[in-house]
Parts: structure tokens; sequence; C-alpha cells
């Protein structure tokens, strides 16, 4: 029977104990990890978020009773001891904290009894993901996830200190907003008492951050829940958390440099990694030629080679194709794999169908300087020569080769870039490369509305050189934004915005917006734009992202506490389920009879 903690006080976590407190009398609370019962003497390793403390009993010192009592414990009771720090009896554990003393048990309290749990408590569980998320409350007992969420605290916490020393006030924005159609889909939530009528929960805090700048208060940030309705990935949840700031009377230069020093604050703090300032820069077209992403990782090279001009009147009608086509030939070398089996090679090519190659060519060169190549035989030497030299190819590499129209070229060889260095084991987790990326598109076509639409968002500020060309070829105006990208991952995106009512008017223009409609979705961010609008900027970060890699996990579900799963619902709560009938009278919402045996069905 659970025992009540009345008149019993804790005086430290478990992992808290040092050489230091030896012959102190201590009282822990935690749970059992595990227990040995050797006859005549108990072994309990107890553990807290702290870490484990090795207890042990002897009928001698503790009682009877209490000996007894530490003879029932099983996995997961939760039980508060006290005793007398010892210098550990045994061999010292070096693969604890505590592993050079343990605690000789007086006394014992059991709190709690466990039943048997359904997958053992220890760090790097090969438990299946879904079990592990139906019982998150014991998933997030485990150390290496504890540890996860304890530096995701330390990031959060030092974060709000230094934007608070560097001027920034923290200002919260409402959860429940107005929809807006650009953008992912939103979250929507019905209103009962404007019935037909629905908030949005926020993908961003854009439009209030920047009121706030209107409104005078210079430097705001937010540590703020955003949410997308989006299919998810490894880095991507229906809800997250933005590091979210803005700036004003501020430039580009201004945004990135505070965030630098937050940055390198960080790493110092909590991981004690020195970042050198600053950060590299790379324009969006630099990244997309050399590294076919605007999220390049830049730990390794293998950057792409644009040979169009070396294989344009060469024999192979693929390559000249595509040049006719107006699209481009490039290629990437993968150094020292010129020997790999054609198996291999071959799931390369099927790689890269994934991104829409319609086929993937390769060349090898031999160690003797021969060529084995899906090609060679459409080609000269010469032309071959050529295009090896074009490519910097060696005795024992491997040239792999796209042609097609240019975004196709870099989806296929920036994707297969990355998939070469996994196999090649070329991604060091201890290695950060940071890298700013600028100057984007302002606008993107999207085939399916028939109209450009914001690469960022409709508030930002296009490079002045560029502004004659939003009426003449919107295409290739270059805008005022910089993502922040760490190893291939964009960490956060901003941009300098739009002040000037004028250059806000042609980016609506750009954007098929007629004025009626703009004032219909943004009316309130531009009549606020009329009283005074100061020259500003801002960026967001991905929090989880951040933590992400500072954790060195590979999804991003390990440093959320309650993360959702890939069809975004929720397997501990069984999130989103079938509400009360009176509930949705109340809405005004009626199910259609089709979609409610849906609903049924999945939460059967």
């Amino acid at each position: 029977m659970a025992e009540s903690m009345k008149g019993l006080k804790r005086t430290c976590r478990c992992a808290e104990l040092t050489t230091n407190h030896i012959g102190q009398t201590v009282t822990v609370m935690g749970w059992v990890q595990k227990s040995r019962n050797k006859g005549g003497i108990i072994f309990v390793d107890l553990r807290d978020r702290s870490g484990i403390i090795q207890l042990i009993f002897e009928e001698n010192d503790a009682g009877t009773e209490a000996f007894e009592k530490a003879a029932k414990l099983r996995a997961e009771f939760v039980a508060a001891v006290t005793g007398v720090v010892e210098k550990r009896s045994g061999a010292v554990n070096e693969n604890l904290v505590t592993g050079a003393i343990e605690v000789r048990a007086k006394d014992i309290r059991i709190l709690s009894e466990s039943e048997t749990p359904p997958f053992p408590v220890e760090e790097n569980s090969r438990t299946k993901d879904e079990l592990r998320l139906r019982y998150r409350f014991l998933d997030l007992r485990r150390p290496d996830l504890q540890r996860n969420l304890i530096m995701r605290s330390s990031i959060a916490m030092l974060t709000r200190q230094f934007l608070a020393e560097e001027g920034f006030l923290e200002i919260e924005t409402p959860m429940l907003t107005k929809s807006t159609p650009e953008g992912a889909r939103d979250y929507l939530v019905p209103s009962r008492v404007h019935p037909g009528n629905f908030y949005a929960l926020p993908q961003s805090p854009q439009l209030f951050k920047q009121l706030l700048m209107c409104s005078g208060y210079d430097r705001y940030f937010q540590i703020t829940k955003c949410f997308r309705d989006e299919d998810l990935r490894a880095d991507r949840q229906p809800e997250f958390t933005q590091i979210d700031m803005e700036l004003s009377f501020v430039d580009e230069d201004d945004v990135m440099d505070v965030n630098e020093r937050l940055l390198q604050k960080l790493f110092q703090e909590v991981l004690g990694v020195e970042l050198s300032l600053p950060f590299p820069r790379m324009t969006w077209q630099e990244a997309m030629d050399r590294y076919g992403s605007d999220k390049p990782d830049t730990r390794f090279g293998m950057e792409l080679k644009d040979v169009t001009e070396t294989v344009k009147d060469c024999g192979f009608g693929v390559f000249t194709g595509a040049v006719e086509a107006g699209g481009s030939v490039r290629g990437i070398n993968a150094k020292g794999q010129g020997a790999m089996p054609r198996k291999k090679i071959d799931a390369l090519v099927d790689f890269a169908k994934e991104y829409g190659a319609k086929g993937l060519a390769y060349l090898c060169v031999n160690e003797d300087g021969s060529y084995k190549s899906s090609f060679a035989k459409f080609m000269t030497e010469e032309e071959l020569k050529a295009l090896v030299c074009a490519m910097e190819g060696e005795p024992g590499d491997l040239l792999l080769f796209a042609a097609d129209k240019n975004k196709v070229v870099y989806d296929v060889l920036g994707n297969l870039r990355l998939e070469l260095a996994r196999k090649m084991e070329l991604l060091d987790k201890n290695v950060y490369h940071f890298l700013w990326v600028t100057e984007f598109p302002l606008l993107e076509y999207n085939e399916d509305l028939g109209r450009y639409q914001a690469m960022h968002h409709p508030f930002t500020m296009p490079m002045e050189e560029d502004l004659d060309l939003i009426d003449t070829d919107p295409g290739k105006v270059r805008a005022r934004a910089y993502d922040i990208v760490l190893n291939g991952t964009e960490l956060g995106g901003g941009s300098v915005r739009i002040h000037q009512n004028d250059v806000q008017e042609k980016m609506f223009q750009a954007l098929g917006f007629a004025k009626e409609t703009a004032y219909e979705q943004f009316g309130f961010l531009l009549n606020a734009f009329k009283y005074g609008v100061p020259p500003h900027a801002g960026l967001a970060y991905g929090l989880d992202r951040l933590v992400m890699l500072m954790a060195k996990e590979d999804n991003i579900r390990e440093v959320i506490a309650f993360p959702k799963v890939k069809d975004a619902s929720c397997l501990l709560t069984e999130a989103p389920n079938v509400v009360d009938e009176k509930q949705l009278e109340e809405l005004g919402i009626n199910i259609r009879p089709e979609e409610a045996e849906a609903a049924e069905s999945n939460n059967k």
C-alpha cells in the first residue's frame, strides 16, 4: 500500500550527490530503475530527472520493516529513502555520475506502486515509436528524453535572458485570429457566438508583430506556438514553437548580427561549442547552383557542376535535348566511389526518379583511367575527356548527371548529394556549419492558381534595384529575405518588411490582388500603415528544430514533450476525436454521414 510523505522532505536529487556528501544523512525520492535482491542485501537503483543513485539495504542497518519493504520494490515503484552517503563498497561504476558512491538506507517509504511497464524505461529505447508515444508519460521518464527537454528549457531561458538584455520586450499575440488564404492551410476554430464564422490558429504572429512595430515597441520577441495543417515529416509538426522577433529602424545586417550573437551564446552555454562570427552568407542563386538546395549542408563538398556548355553539342541526345529545351546539364562527383556496384548505382537512379528525374546518367572513372558509363557509346573520346575534366574527375571517382529543367536538376542532384553523403558517412553531428541564405526570389509562379505568390509572405521588401521589375518581370525580383541554415536544415527565416504604401500596393498587384481583396484580408495592417510606419525587419526560428540539432537527434519528436505522429494525431490522448452532438449543435455544425462514419471507424 502506498504511503504518505507526511513529515518527510527531499534533501537533494539523486545525481546531485557527490563524494563531498560522504557521511551525510540524505533523503532521496524517485522511481526504481531496477532492484537486485542478493539474500541478505538488496541493491536498488533509484532514478529521478537528474540521474541514478545506488541504494543498499541491509537488514542490520535498515531494520526488518524497511528491509521487507525494499524487498517489495519493482521497476517504476516510487520510493522515498533516507540513508547515509558512503563510498561505494564495490567497483566504481564509470557509467554513472554517482558511480563512486551509494546510499546505505536507514528508512524507506513506498509512495506509489506500479504495474509492470509495457516497455523498459531506459536510454536508447528500441521500443516501437507507436508504443512509446501511446505511453508517452512512461517514455518521458527515459534519461535521454529528459536530457533533451532539460536542454530545451535551458535554450528557452537563455534566449529570453539574451533578448531582454538586447532591449527586446516579450509580448504575447493572439491565438484566435483571422484566416488568411496565403501560405499553408489554417487550423480553423468555429465560433459559437458568431455562427458560421471561424477563427484561425496562427501560422505565425507575422501581422501582429508588424503592428507592434507600428505601435512603437521597437524590439519584440515571443516564444510561441504556431499551427499549420500540412503533411508531416521528421522536422515538422502540426503545432510547433517559434522564437519570434521583430525590430524597428534596422536592416538585414542588424537582424543577422543579433541572431548570430544569440546562437553563439546558446551553443557556448549549452554545448560548450564556440561559434566563429560572422556566419558565411550565400545568395539563393549561388546556393541552388552549388548545392541544388536553398538550405545547403556545407559540412561536405560534392558541389554541383554546370557542364551545359561542355555537352551542348555532344552526341548524347539526353544532354543536348535538355539544353535545347532551355534546361541544363549538371553533375556531382562522388569522390572515390567509382567502384560502386551496378546494383547500388541502379538504386541511386531509382532515388533520383523520386525527385522528378527521368533517369540518371553515370560515368565511373576506373583506376586505369578508362571509363564505365551509361552513355559513353554516344560520345567521342574527346567529349568524354572534356566532361571528366569539367567535373574534376580522377581515377576512382563516380560522376552522376541530371539533364532537365533547372528546377528538376536542382531537386534531383541536391537530394542525391545528401543521399550519397549519408551512404559515405560524411555527416558529422559534432560539426556545426551555419549559413545565411539571402536574396530569395520575391515571387514564385503557382501553376494551379495561374498567378504569382509570395515565396515568404506578401509583406517582404524587394531588393531596391529590382523594384521596377515587379511590373515587367516579377519572376526576376529578388527579396530582402534571409534564412538561417544549420547543417542542411532551415532553422528560421525572415526579411526586411515593406513599409511604403506604394511598394505594398505594387506587391499586391503582382500577386493578383485587387485593392478591395487586399483590404478584406489585411485591412487592419494596411490601415495601421497609414499612420506612420518605421522601417522594420524580423526573423523566426523553429525552436524544435534548433533543439533537435543541438541534441543530435534525427526527429523533432525526440525534443517535444507530447508530439503528434505522421497523420497529425496524438496516440496518447487519441486526438483528434469525435465530439458530443450538443457541442456541434451549439456551433451550428453538421457532420456529413460519410464523414461521421469515417470518424467513428478511425476511433474504434
